[in-house]
């Protein structure tokens, strides 16, 4: 029996009439409508005809999860007072629960996504509602924009609703060809906000990392929330993780029921938060319960304000979760929480202030995460490049560069970029491309059903409590007893059927099932399968490394360097610590840490490593610049790994000058022989170029380093190491770059003279140290009579006039004002100790002279 005392306190129900006109005319919709208004349960069995009004239709309601599918599913079947599985089913990877007679059928956005891959038409679909769409999610953004491709070229006549209560409206619009929004007003209650910061400062989140101090002030606004207000409390943090904490230091609350609940939380905890409890309850949730899921009974809601984020370490090749400052429109959706049945209160553990700080919107997953399972999924649908795709942001041009690097790599798509056989097999498996190259080429080697329990364990990263090593990881699921185990032995059977279907089509058509992988005679016995020890870790190892050779990695120092030439650490005391190989499966980089550390990996040997990773085999010489002088070396290496090397000593002669050229510019050119009238030269030629430019040479370090071709050679060519270096003549190398062409290298002494005559007759080096001012040191009787400074290439000299004993006296660049002001106390100064040198009192009259009085007498 229809629920309608129910369903007509939605509020949405109000906004079906526009709703209606708008798929009517147009096709599409967006709506809008908040929190626990009804729109993921009402507006499906609206449009599917299931409440007496309207024709008759099949409804298909995406989700981003799969507690929210679940969850939406068992909602509607209570409102139509029937079990799920009858008019309302639900599909999630590895569960289906859909009668012959469904007319509305719940679904994560991946399983919608793999339907799309076999059946474009969606045939027998009349209408698909994007529930959530707010969220971003990668697998939500490429489902919409296959299904507008659908629409507009295969079936005009399918409706698409995009739903949310918080979305960028106007764009979701323009996405979905102008399409009407229409706007369900909420009936929640009030929601006062409390602000709560920490009394002092916590760290900010970084990586997976969050602050034990600010878990422990969540905790303790939970205790005050139960005191100053009635109501269950649901309490938004990051991850399982700090759920967990929190629970722990919520202990001995008394009548008080603490309850988790997470992706990973068993169905009958997640049934139970969904339900009226008997007594008091503080649920510690993730994001899940974000939207789509209504939590009776809450009347208060803490938020930590974090959440968790896709993120790819391009420079380490690492993919992995990080924690971030949650969005301005993820704290109104936690927040509505608490006013769906009453008015509520939402204590926010930062301030006021940082508030408008926040993101308005969480940072969409096609613009930070890895997009290799996109790449493929375009590439199937026939746009390699996804320029032609309805996407609210673009996919960033790097980042399908990268994705398409490894899917070329695994035999996914040809080098024009169009999927293979074999990749369209992989786009259907539900698994990221990686893990599904994974099983298809291991399931050959070590069995199936071994390739499908170790690719289940890479599909969902175990709990912690499992350890390090996937091999014991492997071990404990198998013989465990908890929710993870249960799905993972679910995963196990689909996974075991995908590789077992692979193989026999394979044999059939005749199609490659392994890529670049073969063993030595060594690592035969792998290919048996079934058998325990040793034996068993070595398969479990070969399988990660297939679905991650860049991440294998070799024993160096006391860490581990992976081929991508990522340096990695295993923790104090795990079993993996000593092991020559590993094949990294899951690693994140700590806080202040430039380097990974090793969460899951399993041991392996040179031998798995090599064939795991053998796009990345290279072998060669190396030459280069190192430690000061020339490194010749044959190589074998897997990516940044060494294998073997040996001494070179015949190196190519065009490697060995890269690498002194490569020396040049790490040392500079002081590794040439620099006599001084190199140096001189090199000073005078730097004074043309500053004040008469062209023809004269830039001679700086860098310019010169940008022209070694024109005035090191032939020497660079012949020599071999620093040593040689050391041999050439800088001098008479620099003399090429003169400008011999235009004639002007006939004019250096003329514009930059290296000496100049001086009154006195004598001839004065200039010292071109300071190219923009130049400077002549001479005594000062040897200037008497010189009534302007001397000047060169039109730049005054600054003369540094010399007491008898040739220490500076005074300096200046205009003589004729030295002789009338300044030389009298210079004079006064210096008469009385030197006495045999001349100091007339009209110095600008005087005769010059380099002696003193008694050799003028004579």
């Amino acid at each position: 029996m229809i629920r309608y005392d129910a369903l007509d306190a939605l509020p949405v129900r109000g906004a079906l009439p526009a709703l209606d006109d708008a798929l009517e005319g147009h096709g599409t919709a967006v709506l809008v409508a908040p929190p626990g208004t009804g729109k993921t349960t009402l507006v499906p069995l609206a449009l599917a005809g299931l409440l007496g009004e309207g024709p008759a239709r099949r409804v298909v309601v995406a989700e981003p999860r799969r507690i929210a599918a679940r969850a939406a599913a068992r909602r509607m079947a209570w409102l139509l007072g029937e079990k799920v599985g009858e008019s309302v089913g639900y599909t999630v990877r590895g569960e289906r629960v859909v009668g012959r007679h469904a007319r509305v059928e719940v679904v994560t956005t991946g399983v919608l996504l793999q339907r799309l891959q076999r059946d474009q038409e969606l045939a027998g679909v009349d209408v698909v509602v994007l529930d959530e769409c707010h969220e971003r999610h990668l697998d939500a953004d490429t489902v919409a924009a296959f299904l507008w491709d659908v629409r507009e070229t295969l079936r005009p006549e399918l409706r698409l609703v995009a739903a949310s209560a918080t979305t960028d409206s106007e764009g979701w619009a323009r996405l979905l060809g102008g399409a009407p929004v229409v706007e369900a007003r909420g009936a929640s209650y009030g929601v006062e906000v409390i602000w709560t910061p920490p009394a002092r400062p916590v760290r900010p989140p970084h990586g997976m990392r969050v602050d034990p101090a600010l878990l422990a002030h969540v905790a303790s606004v939970v205790r005050r929330a139960l005191a100053e207000r009635s109501g269950d409390v649901l309490c938004f943090l990051p991850g399982v993780g700090e759920i967990a904490r929190v629970a722990a230091q919520l202990g001995g609350l008394g009548d008080v029921d603490v309850l988790q609940v997470h992706g990973r939380a068993p169905a009958a905890v997640q049934d139970a938060v969904l339900a009226p409890g008997a007594r008091r309850r503080v649920v510690l949730a993730t994001s899940v319960a974000e939207s789509s899921l209504t939590v009776p009974g809450v009347r208060v809601v803490v938020d930590s304000g974090l959440a968790r984020e896709p993120r790819v370490d391009h420079a380490r090749g690492l993919s992995a979760l990080t924690t971030v400052r949650a969005s301005q429109a993820a704290g109104r959706q936690r927040a509505g929480r608490a006013g769906r049945e009453a008015p509520g209160v939402v204590y926010r553990c930062w301030s006021e202030a940082e508030d408008t700080r926040l993101p308005r919107f969480p940072a969409p997953e096609i613009k930070v995460a890895d997009l290799t399972a996109f790449a493929l999924q375009a590439a199937c649908w026939g746009d390699p490049e996804a320029s032609g795709l309805a996407l609210l942001d673009p996919p960033p041009g790097g980042a399908m560069a990268a994705a398409r690097s490894v899917l070329t790599a695994i035999g996914a798509v040809d080098s024009a970029g169009r999927a293979t056989e074999r990749g369209a097999r992989m786009a259907r498996l539900g698994l990221h491309p990686r893990l599904g190259r994974a099983l298809l080429d291991s399931a050959s080697l070590v069995g199936a059903e071994r390739a499908a329990e170790v690719v289940a364990l890479l599909s969902e990263e175990p709990p912690r409590e499992y350890g390090d090593d996937l091999a014991a990881a492997l071990r404990g699921a198998r013989r465990g007893g908890d929710a993870y185990a249960g799905r993972w032995r679910l995963e196990v059977r689909r996974l075991r059927s995908a590789a077992a279907d692979f193989a026999d089509r394979a044999a059939r058509d005749s199609l490659p099932v392994e890529l670049n992988v073969s063993l030595s005679p060594a690592s035969t016995a792998v290919r048996a399968g079934g058998w325990p020890g040793a034996g068993e870790d070595q398969a479990v190892g070969l399988v990660a490394a297939l679905a991650f050779p860049e991440r294998v990695a070799k024993v160096h120092g006391g860490s581990y360097l992976m081929v991508s030439g990522t340096r990695a650490e295993v923790r104090e005391g795990s079993g993996l610590r000593g092991a020559p190989w590993l094949a990294v499966a899951v690693a994140d980089r700590p806080l202040g840490k430039g380097h990974a550390r090793v969460q899951l990996a399993a041991v392996v040997d040179e031998d798995v490593a090599r064939r795991a990773a053998a796009p990345l085999y290279a072998e060669g010489q190396e030459v280069h610049w190192a430690d000061g002088d020339v490194v010749a070396r044959r190589v074998e290496r897997l990516g940044a790994v060494e294998l073997a090397v040996r001494g070179l000593a015949d190196a190519d002669p065009d490697l060995v000058r890269n690498a002194l050229v490569e020396g040049l510019r790490q040392e500079g050119v002081g590794l040439l022989r620099w006599t001084p009238d190199a140096g001189v030269l090199r000073r005078r030629l730097a004074f043309l170029h500053l004040h008469l430019g062209d023809p004269w040479p830039d001679v700086s370090d860098d310019a010169l380093h940008a022209r070694v071709d024109e005035w090191l050679e032939p020497e660079l060519g012949r020599a071999r190491r620093r040593a040689d270096l050391a041999r050439i003549d800088a001098g008479q190398a620099l003399a090429r770059l003169l400008p011999w062409a235009s004639g002007d290298a006939a004019r250096l002494d003329e514009l930059a003279p290296e000496r100049i005559t001086v009154p006195s007759g004598s001839r004065i080096r200039i010292d071109y140290d300071n190219p923009e001012r130049p400077v002549l040191a001479v005594k000062l009787q040897e200037m008497f009579g010189l009534q302007q400074s001397p000047v060169v290439a039109g730049v005054p000299l600054l003369v540094h006039l010399l007491s008898p004993a040739g220490r500076p006296a005074a300096v200046t660049a205009d003589l004729a004002s030295f002789w009338k002001d300044g030389y009298k106390g210079v004079r006064a100064e210096l008469r009385g100790r030197y006495p045999k040198h001349p100091w007339p009192e009209d110095p600008a009259s005087a005769e010059p002279t380099r002696y003193t009085n008694a050799r003028l007498r004579r």
